[in-house]
């Protein structure tokens, strides 16, 4: 068990910025962008331009994915002398389909303070405008590259009944939402581009309605996908064939149980005795 109250201890601060209007930056986040010692950022020109805006200059060290192994050792040692180090991304907030992990968990494993400061991160302003229902949600991020396993996981993820909700690459979107279709069929979908830039656009439709439109399409891509809502009769499965039909779909058997137990209306305690008696 890790329980942790924060001290005054050197730290590393998790801070947000803008997803595009650099307006939309809290001022807590400014405060502790002027504060810390240094920053760790995913692009120094990037994030240049961002304290340029206010007029704070700091030391700035690259940390993306390709040296977070390195930069992790680094963070620790100057952590051990006293500084206090911020970790930004590009935009948005750190960690969430961005570099950082690593170094956040090297951090704690060392014993020091992690701060997580709340802000902008794009899913969430587009989910909440999309018309599809808000939750429960499932944030999945980038979909792997390659089409072959990135048909898999749609794959495993069609059955779910919440809103899913994927990060794309303007020239992968028309590759994805045609596994899309075919994995989940035709359902309701949003797409949103730009998110509070001067080209921001929302587009809501079927999946085939975008891929219909998707050529003209530029940016980057927040998409929000409605949940499986199909009513199924499970009176001809029993409770281990139904478990194991999602399984097979790649969830964990805990997980497949939850579902299962909300499914079928029952307790969760009924499904998981039946499964493993019957296993």
């Amino acid at each position: 068990m890790s329980q942790i109250s924060y001290d005054d201890s050197a730290s590393l601060y998790l801070i947000p910025t803008p997803i595009g209007n650099l307006d939309d930056i809290t001022i807590r986040s400014l405060n502790t962008l002027k504060t810390v010692d240094l920053i760790l950022c995913e692009d120094t020109r990037e994030t240049g331009k961002l304290l340029n805006k206010y007029d704070i200059k700091k030391k700035l060290v690259a940390c993306h994915e390709f040296n977070q192994d390195k930069v992790k050792d680094y963070v620790v040692e100057e952590l051990r002398n006293g500084l206090n180090i911020g970790l930004v991304t590009d935009q948005g907030t750190p960690i969430i389909s961005d570099p950082g992990y690593i170094v956040v968990k090297e951090v704690i494993a060392q014993g020091f303070n992690v701060i997580s400061l709340p802000g902008a991160t794009a899913f969430v302003p587009a989910l909440i405008n999309s018309g599809i229902e808000p939750s429960p949600f499932l944030f999945y991020g980038f979909l792997n590259a390659k089409s072959s396993k990135q048909k898999k996981e749609l794959q495993g993820l069609a059955k779910f009944p919440y809103t899913l909700i994927f990060y794309e690459a303007p020239h992968r979107l028309k590759d994805t939402l045609e596994n899309m279709l075919e994995a989940f069929g035709d359902r309701n979908i949003c797409l949103e581009r730009e998110i509070s830039k001067i080209h921001e656009e929302v587009i809501r439709d079927t999946i085939s309605g975008v891929i219909s439109i998707v050529d003209s399409l530029k940016g980057e891509f927040v998409i929000i996908v409605e949940g499986n809502h199909e009513t199924v009769n499970y009176d001809d499965i029993s409770i281990i064939e139904h478990v194991e039909l999602y399984i097979k779909d790649g969830m964990s058997a805990n997980d497949a149980i939850k579902l299962v137990a909300k499914e079928r209306n029952v307790p969760k305690s009924v499904i998981y005795k039946e499964y493993h008696m019957g296993k």
